[in-house]
Protein backbone atom coordinates (compact mmCIF):
# COMPACT_ATOMS: atom_id res chain seq x y z
CA UNK A 1 0.00 0.00 0.00
CA UNK A 2 1.18 3.51 -0.69
CA UNK A 3 0.05 7.08 -0.18
CA UNK A 4 -2.13 8.62 -2.89
CA UNK A 5 0.14 10.25 -5.44
CA UNK A 6 -1.22 13.73 -4.75
CA UNK A 7 -0.56 13.36 -1.02
CA UNK A 8 2.94 11.97 -1.42
CA UNK A 9 3.88 14.72 -3.86
CA UNK A 10 2.44 17.43 -1.61
CA UNK A 11 4.18 16.04 1.49
CA UNK A 12 7.55 15.90 -0.23
CA UNK A 13 7.09 19.46 -1.52
CA UNK A 14 6.96 20.61 2.11
CA UNK A 15 10.64 19.72 2.52
CA UNK A 16 11.83 21.22 -0.77
CA UNK A 17 14.84 23.49 -0.39
CA UNK A 18 16.19 21.86 2.77
CA UNK A 19 19.47 19.95 2.81
CA UNK A 20 19.18 16.21 3.30
CA UNK A 21 21.45 16.24 6.36
CA UNK A 22 19.19 18.80 8.02
CA UNK A 23 16.07 16.74 7.32
CA UNK A 24 17.70 13.57 8.64
CA UNK A 25 18.78 15.40 11.79
CA UNK A 26 15.23 16.62 12.41
CA UNK A 27 13.85 13.12 11.83
CA UNK A 28 16.27 11.60 14.33
CA UNK A 29 15.48 14.27 16.93
CA UNK A 30 11.74 13.76 16.53
CA UNK A 31 12.10 10.00 16.85
CA UNK A 32 13.90 10.47 20.15
CA UNK A 33 11.28 12.85 21.49
CA UNK A 34 8.36 10.59 20.63
CA UNK A 35 10.18 7.59 22.09
CA UNK A 36 11.22 9.24 25.36
CA UNK A 37 8.60 11.92 26.05
CA UNK A 38 5.39 10.61 24.52
CA UNK A 39 2.65 10.47 27.15
CA UNK A 40 4.05 13.31 29.26
CA UNK A 41 1.56 15.85 27.91
CA UNK A 42 4.37 18.03 26.57
CA UNK A 43 4.41 19.50 23.08
CA UNK A 44 6.75 17.35 21.01
CA UNK A 45 7.14 19.64 18.02
CA UNK A 46 6.51 23.30 17.32
CA UNK A 47 8.13 24.18 14.00
CA UNK A 48 6.46 23.72 10.62
CA UNK A 49 9.64 22.10 9.30
CA UNK A 50 9.45 19.53 12.07
CA UNK A 51 5.81 18.85 11.23
CA UNK A 52 6.71 18.49 7.55
CA UNK A 53 9.41 15.93 8.35
CA UNK A 54 7.06 14.10 10.72
CA UNK A 55 4.43 13.94 7.98
CA UNK A 56 6.87 12.35 5.55
CA UNK A 57 8.10 9.86 8.16
CA UNK A 58 4.79 8.78 9.70
CA UNK A 59 2.01 9.41 7.19
CA UNK A 60 2.62 6.28 5.05
CA UNK A 61 2.34 3.93 8.03
CA UNK A 62 -0.61 5.74 9.61
CA UNK A 63 -2.39 5.91 6.27
CA UNK A 64 -1.85 2.18 5.74
CA UNK A 65 -3.06 1.17 9.19
CA UNK A 66 -6.10 3.45 9.04
CA UNK A 67 -6.99 2.22 5.56
CA UNK A 68 -7.01 -1.40 6.72
CA UNK A 69 -8.96 -0.63 9.90
CA UNK A 70 -11.65 1.29 8.00
CA UNK A 71 -11.83 -1.43 5.31
CA UNK A 72 -12.28 -4.14 7.93
CA UNK A 73 -14.96 -2.09 9.72
CA UNK A 74 -16.80 -1.47 6.45
CA UNK A 75 -16.99 -5.24 5.86
CA UNK A 76 -18.89 -5.66 9.12
CA UNK A 77 -21.27 -2.71 9.35
CA UNK A 78 -23.28 -0.37 7.16
CA UNK A 79 -21.12 2.60 6.13
CA UNK A 80 -23.28 3.95 3.29
CA UNK A 81 -24.87 6.52 5.58
CA UNK A 82 -21.57 7.85 6.89
CA UNK A 83 -21.33 11.36 5.49
CA UNK A 84 -19.25 13.13 8.14
CA UNK A 85 -15.93 12.38 9.81
CA UNK A 86 -14.22 13.68 12.94
CA UNK A 87 -10.50 12.89 13.20
CA UNK A 88 -9.39 13.39 16.81
CA UNK A 89 -5.68 13.95 17.27
CA UNK A 90 -5.43 14.22 13.52
CA UNK A 91 -1.72 14.99 13.32
CA UNK A 92 -1.04 15.84 9.68
CA UNK A 93 -4.26 14.12 8.57
CA UNK A 94 -3.20 10.65 7.38
CA UNK A 95 -6.18 8.84 8.93
CA UNK A 96 -8.58 11.31 7.34
CA UNK A 97 -7.07 10.76 3.90
CA UNK A 98 -7.43 7.01 4.42
CA UNK A 99 -11.05 7.18 5.61
CA UNK A 100 -12.16 9.45 2.76
CA UNK A 101 -10.45 7.18 0.25
CA UNK A 102 -12.22 4.07 1.61
CA UNK A 103 -15.63 5.69 2.25
CA UNK A 104 -16.56 7.89 -0.73
CA UNK A 105 -19.82 9.11 0.87
CA UNK A 106 -17.93 11.28 3.38
CA UNK A 107 -18.65 14.91 2.52
CA UNK A 108 -17.79 16.79 5.72
CA UNK A 109 -14.47 16.47 7.57
CA UNK A 110 -13.35 17.96 10.86
CA UNK A 111 -9.80 17.50 12.14
CA UNK A 112 -8.99 18.21 15.80
CA UNK A 113 -5.31 18.70 16.56
CA UNK A 114 -3.59 20.53 19.42
CA UNK A 115 -0.23 21.20 17.77
CA UNK A 116 -0.30 24.35 15.64
CA UNK A 117 2.49 23.17 13.33
CA UNK A 118 0.66 19.92 12.66
CA UNK A 119 -2.58 21.77 11.89
CA UNK A 120 -0.85 24.10 9.47
CA UNK A 121 0.88 21.27 7.63
CA UNK A 122 -2.21 19.03 7.61
CA UNK A 123 -4.46 21.79 6.33
CA UNK A 124 -1.94 22.76 3.65
CA UNK A 125 -1.79 19.17 2.42
CA UNK A 126 -5.57 18.83 2.28
CA UNK A 127 -6.08 22.17 0.54
CA UNK A 128 -4.13 20.75 -2.41
CA UNK A 129 -6.44 17.75 -2.78
CA UNK A 130 -8.95 17.48 -5.61
CA UNK A 131 -11.34 15.73 -3.21
CA UNK A 132 -13.83 18.35 -1.88
CA UNK A 133 -14.20 16.67 1.51
CA UNK A 134 -10.45 17.06 2.08
CA UNK A 135 -9.98 20.45 0.48
CA UNK A 136 -12.82 21.93 2.56
CA UNK A 137 -11.91 20.20 5.84
CA UNK A 138 -12.25 22.20 9.05
CA UNK A 139 -9.12 22.18 11.21
CA UNK A 140 -9.76 22.95 14.85
CA UNK A 141 -7.29 23.63 17.64
CA UNK A 142 -8.06 21.32 20.51
CA UNK A 143 -7.12 18.45 22.74
CA UNK A 144 -8.94 15.16 23.14
CA UNK A 145 -9.41 15.64 26.88
CA UNK A 146 -10.79 19.17 26.52
CA UNK A 147 -12.72 18.46 23.33
CA UNK A 148 -15.89 20.47 22.93
CA UNK A 149 -18.89 18.31 23.74
CA UNK A 150 -20.69 19.73 20.70
CA UNK A 151 -18.24 18.10 18.31
CA UNK A 152 -19.70 15.01 16.66
CA UNK A 153 -19.78 13.16 13.35
CA UNK A 154 -21.17 10.00 11.82
CA UNK A 155 -17.73 8.44 12.17
CA UNK A 156 -14.99 9.33 14.65
CA UNK A 157 -11.46 8.08 14.13
CA UNK A 158 -8.54 8.35 16.52
CA UNK A 159 -5.12 7.01 15.56
CA UNK A 160 -2.08 6.62 17.78
CA UNK A 161 -3.45 9.00 20.42
CA UNK A 162 -4.78 7.09 23.42
CA UNK A 163 -1.49 5.32 24.13
CA UNK A 164 0.02 8.74 24.81
CA UNK A 165 -2.40 9.39 27.69
CA UNK A 166 -1.95 8.58 31.34
CA UNK A 167 -4.05 5.74 32.73
CA UNK A 168 -6.32 8.12 34.62
CA UNK A 169 -7.20 10.02 31.42
CA UNK A 170 -7.75 7.00 29.18
CA UNK A 171 -11.29 6.14 30.27
CA UNK A 172 -12.37 9.78 30.08
CA UNK A 173 -10.96 10.10 26.57
CA UNK A 174 -12.60 6.89 25.38
CA UNK A 175 -15.99 8.03 26.64
CA UNK A 176 -15.58 11.38 24.89
CA UNK A 177 -14.80 9.65 21.61
CA UNK A 178 -17.80 7.36 21.97
CA UNK A 179 -20.09 10.29 22.77
CA UNK A 180 -18.90 12.14 19.66
CA UNK A 181 -19.54 9.19 17.33
CA UNK A 182 -23.09 9.15 15.95
CA UNK A 183 -22.61 5.83 14.15
CA UNK A 184 -19.09 4.43 14.20
CA UNK A 185 -15.90 4.82 16.24
CA UNK A 186 -12.53 3.49 15.08
CA UNK A 187 -9.50 3.58 17.37
CA UNK A 188 -6.04 2.60 16.13
CA UNK A 189 -2.99 2.11 18.34
CA UNK A 190 0.51 0.66 17.90
CA UNK A 191 0.63 -3.11 17.45
CA UNK A 192 2.54 -3.56 20.69
CA UNK A 193 1.53 -5.10 24.03
CA UNK A 194 0.95 -1.59 25.39
CA UNK A 195 -1.06 -0.52 22.35
CA UNK A 196 -3.23 -3.63 22.53
CA UNK A 197 -3.78 -3.17 26.26
CA UNK A 198 -5.26 0.24 25.44
CA UNK A 199 -7.52 -1.34 22.81
CA UNK A 200 -8.60 -4.11 25.18
CA UNK A 201 -9.45 -1.60 27.92
CA UNK A 202 -11.45 0.60 25.55
CA UNK A 203 -13.23 -2.47 24.17
CA UNK A 204 -14.34 -3.53 27.64
CA UNK A 205 -15.29 -0.04 28.76
CA UNK A 206 -17.38 0.93 25.75
CA UNK A 207 -19.01 -2.50 25.48
CA UNK A 208 -20.50 -1.71 28.89
CA UNK A 209 -21.73 1.59 27.43
CA UNK A 210 -23.72 -0.30 24.78
CA UNK A 211 -21.21 -0.41 21.93
CA UNK A 212 -21.50 -3.15 19.32
CA UNK A 213 -18.14 -4.58 18.30
CA UNK A 214 -17.79 -4.44 14.53
CA UNK A 215 -14.16 -5.47 14.05
CA UNK A 216 -11.79 -7.15 14.42
CA UNK A 217 -13.48 -9.37 17.01
CA UNK A 218 -15.92 -12.07 15.80
CA UNK A 219 -17.68 -11.85 19.19
CA UNK A 220 -18.33 -9.54 22.12
CA UNK A 221 -17.18 -11.97 24.81
CA UNK A 222 -14.01 -11.52 26.82
CA UNK A 223 -10.87 -11.49 24.68
CA UNK A 224 -9.54 -15.09 24.51
CA UNK A 225 -5.88 -14.09 24.24
CA UNK A 226 -3.62 -14.84 27.17
CA UNK A 227 -2.20 -11.99 29.23
CA UNK A 228 1.21 -12.35 27.58
CA UNK A 229 -0.25 -12.27 24.03
CA UNK A 230 -1.64 -9.38 22.04
CA UNK A 231 -3.88 -8.89 19.02
CA UNK A 232 -2.23 -6.94 16.24
CA UNK A 233 -2.16 -6.81 12.47
CA UNK A 234 0.31 -5.75 9.81
CA UNK A 235 0.17 -3.61 6.71
CA UNK A 236 3.07 -3.27 4.27
CA UNK A 237 3.55 0.29 3.05
CA UNK A 238 5.74 1.51 0.22
CA UNK A 239 8.67 3.79 0.98
CA UNK A 240 9.52 6.73 -1.25
CA UNK A 241 13.12 7.79 -1.80
CA UNK A 242 12.68 10.57 0.78
CA UNK A 243 11.10 8.19 3.28
CA UNK A 244 14.04 5.79 3.01
CA UNK A 245 16.43 8.70 3.46
CA UNK A 246 14.73 10.03 6.58
CA UNK A 247 14.52 6.61 8.22
CA UNK A 248 17.86 5.25 6.98
CA UNK A 249 15.96 2.45 5.28
CA UNK A 250 17.37 0.15 2.61
CA UNK A 251 14.31 -1.84 1.54
CA UNK A 252 11.50 -0.17 -0.45
CA UNK A 253 8.82 -0.91 2.13
CA UNK A 254 8.13 -1.10 5.86
CA UNK A 255 5.69 -3.22 7.82
CA UNK A 256 3.46 -1.28 10.20
CA UNK A 257 2.05 -3.29 13.10
CA UNK A 258 -1.17 -1.92 14.56
CA UNK A 259 -4.03 -2.82 16.87
CA UNK A 260 -7.53 -1.43 16.40
CA UNK A 261 -11.15 -1.61 17.45
CA UNK A 262 -14.24 -0.56 15.47
CA UNK A 263 -17.35 0.08 17.57
CA UNK A 264 -20.83 0.73 16.24
CA UNK A 265 -23.93 2.37 17.70
CA UNK A 266 -26.07 -0.13 15.79
CA UNK A 267 -25.92 -3.94 15.50
CA UNK A 268 -23.41 -5.08 12.89
CA UNK A 269 -22.17 -8.21 11.14
CA UNK A 270 -18.96 -9.37 12.83
CA UNK A 271 -16.66 -11.69 10.93
CA UNK A 272 -17.19 -15.42 11.46
CA UNK A 273 -13.46 -15.69 12.07
CA UNK A 274 -10.43 -13.39 11.94
CA UNK A 275 -6.90 -14.44 10.93
CA UNK A 276 -4.66 -13.60 13.89
CA UNK A 277 -1.26 -14.47 12.42
CA UNK A 278 0.29 -14.81 9.00
CA UNK A 279 -0.99 -18.14 7.57
CA UNK A 280 1.58 -20.93 7.56
CA UNK A 281 1.65 -22.51 4.12
CA UNK A 282 2.91 -26.00 3.33
CA UNK A 283 2.37 -28.17 0.27
CA UNK A 284 -1.34 -28.92 0.15
CA UNK A 285 -2.04 -27.46 3.58
CA UNK A 286 -2.47 -24.04 5.19
CA UNK A 287 -2.52 -23.57 8.96
CA UNK A 288 -4.55 -20.64 10.27
CA UNK A 289 -4.45 -19.04 13.71
CA UNK A 290 -7.99 -17.74 14.15
CA UNK A 291 -10.20 -15.83 16.52
CA UNK A 292 -13.74 -17.18 16.22
CA UNK A 293 -17.08 -16.77 17.93
CA UNK A 294 -16.18 -19.77 20.09
CA UNK A 295 -12.68 -18.59 20.95
CA UNK A 296 -9.17 -18.94 19.59
CA UNK A 297 -8.53 -21.84 17.20
CA UNK A 298 -5.70 -23.32 15.17
CA UNK A 299 -7.16 -24.69 11.95
CA UNK A 300 -5.34 -26.80 9.36
CA UNK A 301 -7.00 -26.49 5.95
CA UNK A 302 -6.30 -28.89 3.10
CA UNK A 303 -7.35 -29.23 -0.52
CA UNK A 304 -10.20 -31.51 0.51
CA UNK A 305 -11.76 -28.50 2.22
CA UNK A 306 -12.55 -27.05 -1.19
CA UNK A 307 -13.92 -23.50 -0.90
CA UNK A 308 -12.31 -22.95 2.49
CA UNK A 309 -8.91 -23.96 1.12
CA UNK A 310 -9.27 -21.47 -1.72
CA UNK A 311 -10.21 -18.75 0.76
CA UNK A 312 -7.29 -19.67 3.03
CA UNK A 313 -4.86 -19.35 0.12
CA UNK A 314 -5.96 -15.74 -0.35
CA UNK A 315 -6.29 -14.88 3.34
CA UNK A 316 -3.81 -12.52 4.93
CA UNK A 317 -3.05 -11.57 8.49
CA UNK A 318 -6.06 -9.58 9.75
CA UNK A 319 -8.56 -10.76 7.14
CA UNK A 320 -11.96 -12.21 7.93
CA UNK A 321 -12.71 -15.70 6.70
CA UNK A 322 -15.82 -17.88 6.47
CA UNK A 323 -15.45 -21.27 8.15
Amino acid sequence: MQLPNELQFAAEELTAGYKQDKLKSIAAELSGRYRDKSGTGKSLLSEDTEAAVYANVRMPATYGAASKAVEYAAECCDTEGIGSLLDVGAGSGAATWAAVNVLPDIEKVTCLEREGAMRRVGEKLMKQSEEPALADADWISGDLLTMNGDLSADMVISSYVLNELSQKDLDKAAEKLWSAADKLLIIIEPGTPKGFEVIRRVRDLLKEKGAYIAAPCPHSDACPLAADDWCHFTVRVARSRLHKLLKDGDVPYEDEKFSYIALSKEPCRPAKARVLRHPYTEKGRITLELCTASGRQTRAVGKKDGTLFKAARKADHGDSIEL
